[in-house]
């Protein structure tokens, strides 16, 4: 029991249940945006996003793709493409990509 207790200690303190982000990743609470792309379709009067949990680096779900944000927000010219991280004690962790566009 000391030894699981241990492990979840080492995985949380060293982030591997969490994001990373250019800026850093907070050792308590992440809430970050940040730009991937932008292309020259100027238009962006649409936008969606898709994302993807982790939790305590043993369960990781969603789909996070450009394409699935796309098809979300029935979107076909991509004007730019962000994401957002959220991410709390390193346990929790939650990656959306954002897409704006027509």
């Amino acid at each position: 029991m000391k030894l699981v207790v241990f492990l979840a200690a080492v995985a949380m303190l060293s982030g591997c249940a969490s994001g990373r982000s250019r800026n850093g990743t907070g050792l308590i609470y992440t809430e970050v945006s940040d730009s991937v792309v932008a292309t020259s379709n100027v238009g962006s009067s649409k936008m969606a996003q898709s994302c993807a949990t982790n939790i305590l680096a043993l369960v990781s779900t969603g789909d996070m793709s450009i394409e699935t944000a796309k098809k979300m927000g029935n979107i076909t010219k991509v004007a730019s493409v962000d994401y957002t991280q959220r991410s709390i004690l390193g346990v929790y962790n939650m990656t959306c990509v954002v897409v704006r566009g027509e």
